[in-house]
């Protein structure tokens, strides 16, 4: 019994002299960092579980959309149709979207079309913005026409902006679209969680239009092959200034 109690009392005295020399400073390290882990794997499982959820979402909106562009144009096609079969001119409605590329520098500019240039973003040549059409905004771009071209983009022209050069503005800092977790963490109030929600909202002009266009960064296009030239003439006079209407898009094309 004397041995095996003395036995005890040095197995006893080795455990605390083993505990005694690891530093408490390395212990509290050791907790900490396995609750960090533990709290990152817990996010990462959920985080995963999320995103299998918003795949089938994002999906089911996608093909929505797609009907809902499918459904549009063939109801300009039927309303041409009938307008012609009638012997009557079809009128499509006025464009409510415009986006609007910069192609003159800062030299000699006037303060008011200088200021004019900053409330629509266009800070550097070949800077490029989404405008929703109405009297304000029609207003400054006479203003700002000749140091600008605009038109009216089409929905290939919209995605193609927005998988390719889209960028977004989070704390002040232009972030690439690599992750709609990004767009829902900022957007997700609105209802917008992916991608294919901010082209609809941007080429519909939706409801939360303002919020998304802020939310892009101003796009920075390439210069077309062979540079802008006649910058100084309307588009109208084989210049590159103004308004364009649809043919924007060809220009699009050569700058993204």
């Amino acid at each position: 019994d004397a041995n095996s109690l003395s036995l005890v009392l040095n197995s006893t005295m080795a455990a605390d002299k083993k505990v005694a020399g690891v530093p408490e400073s390395v212990l509290k390290k050791r907790k900490t960092t396995e609750k960090v882990l533990a709290a990152r794997a817990a996010r990462t499982a959920a985080t995963k579980t999320k995103a299998k959820a918003n795949r089938k979402v994002i999906l089911k909106r996608a093909e929505k959309y797609v009907r809902e562009y499918r459904n549009a144009e063939k109801d300009q096609i039927r309303l041409k149709r009938q307008a012609k079969a009638t012997g009557n001119l079809y009128c499509a409605p006025e464009a409510k979207l415009a986006f609007v590329i910069r192609i003159r520098g800062i030299n000699g500019v006037d303060p008011k079309v200088r200021k004019v240039l900053q409330l629509l973003r266009l800070l550097q040549i070949n800077n490029g913005v989404f405008v929703r059409l109405n009297k304000a905004t029609v207003t400054m771009l006479r203003i700002v026409n000749p140091y600008i071209s605009w038109g009216y983009p089409n929905l290939k022209s919209v995605r193609e902006l927005i998988y390719k050069r889209g960028h977004v503005k989070v704390n002040k800092s232009r972030i690439a679209i690599n992750d709609n977790s990004v767009i829902e963490k900022n957007l997700g109030d609105k209802g917008i969680i992916c991608v294919e929600d901010m082209i609809h909202e941007i080429f519909t002009v939706g409801p939360a239009f303002k919020e998304v266009n802020n939310f892009l960064w101003p796009f920075k296009l390439s210069s077309p092959l062979g540079g802008v030239t006649k910058k100084n003439q309307h588009y109208n006079e084989g210049g590159e200034n103004g308004n364009r209407e649809d043919k924007i898009n060809a220009l699009i094309r050569q700058m993204n």
